[in-house]
């Protein structure tokens, strides 16, 4: 395809995108900033933290919770860990929130609370990868970077008619992206092609009827649209088993512990658990008189599902664990739990409510 086809091609969903741009919290758009109104790059930044293995309806509403409560990079700098923590629980994958304290903290003491406009500078920042950097130095910045997630790997395996299998095909459907990238507005193009397969090139039925690249897309013109892009199959995604142990005091206190900073829901608050493994270990935190419940919670975690038995005890006041502190109840906000341990809050609620 030559140069002038691609060019074409790029003004082509540029127009469609100043059309049918989808609105989003953190989005200025396209009329907006033709008119001069730039991005904030924090808002982006956020945005695209947040966006990271999870989709757009869930992240809206944590967005707005995040800009109100933390207006700012440096506001959120000066955050309490705990706090952002307990405002992030239920986006799942809470490495990104650990990150994003650091990464804030960074940009306030070593630029001056403004991000860096450049990929290679933003990739030196804690929690961002080469598509985070693309993302923001194009969105934010106007960068001419490629900007490479799912929704632009299923466009570009489209209409180049593309069968190598992910992840092999990578390289391929980054380049091809990468040729179609104009030098004129290459924010709004990184943000157009995101929302064409967001919501036209979609996995299922896609509406090649409405699309602006029809008229040059391989895989339709073939008749493989529905069939790509192709993947490698996954492998079994095996179960680990687990343990927890939720204690209430007789004034109505919960036990929990804050996890280790590094593994799964690092920093996070939950029930005191054992390993998690095929056959875990019995790990109680106190000695106390523990009764097994007949539900289990259940959780998916990206490479294993997770079945934790959930053991309950009714304590006293003197109660010495050995681990985890108790939490009263005026204080103890089942909403700042990662949701694996909501999960096991839900099936002892009844129990620890009334009684």
């Amino acid at each position: 395809m030559g140069e002038t086809a691609l060019d074409d091609l790029s003004s082509a969903l540029l127009d469609w995108y100043d059309s049918h741009a989808r609105v989003m919290p953190w989005r200025v758009p396209p009329a907006d900033r033709k008119a001069g109104v730039a991005p904030d790059p924090y808002a982006i930044w956020l945005s695209e933290v947040m966006l990271q293995q999870t989709t757009v309806a869930a992240v809206r509403d944590y967005h707005r919770k995040f800009t109100t409560l933390w207006p700012n990079v440096r506001d959120l700098a000066a955050a309490d860990d705990a706090a952002v923590m307990a405002a992030w629980a239920g986006l799942g994958y809470y490495a990104r929130a650990r990150n994003l304290l650091k990464c804030a903290r960074v940009v306030v003491a070593d630029h001056g609370g403004a991000f860096p406009r450049d990929h290679a500078t933003l990739l030196t920042l804690p929690g961002i990868g080469p598509y985070t950097a693309a993302a923001i130095a194009a969105i934010a910045f106007d960068a001419p970077e490629t900007v490479v997630d799912g929704n632009v790997e299923r466009v570009m395996a489209r209409m180049f008619d593309i069968h190598t299998p992910l992840p092999a095909a990578k390289p391929d459907l980054t380049a091809r992206a990468r040729a179609l990238t104009p030098q004129q507005r290459p924010g709004d193009y990184a943000q157009g092609v995101m929302d064409l397969g967001a919501t036209i090139c979609t996995p299922r039925n896609p509406a090649c009827g409405i699309c602006p690249w029809r008229a040059g897309c391989a895989a339709r013109i073939a008749g493989s649209a529905a069939d790509l892009p192709r993947k490698t199959p996954k492998k079994k995604t095996p179960t680990r088993h687990g343990i927890a142990y939720v204690a209430r005091r007789a004034d109505g206190a919960m036990l929990l512990e804050t996890r280790p900073e590094s593994g799964l829901l690092g920093g996070m608050l939950g029930w005191p658990c054992s390993d998690w493994a095929d056959d875990p270990a019995p790990a109680p935190p106190l000695a106390a008189d523990w009764t097994a419940l007949d539900a289990q919670a259940r959780h998916t975690f990206t490479h294993f599902h997770l079945h934790l038995r959930i053991m309950l005890a009714h304590v006293p006041l003197d109660a010495q664990p050995e681990r985890g502190h108790f939490i009263a109840r005026p204080d103890f906000s089942p909403a700042a739990l990662p949701t694996a341990m909501r999960k096991v809050y839900d099936l002892v609620a009844d129990l620890v409510q009334n009684d």
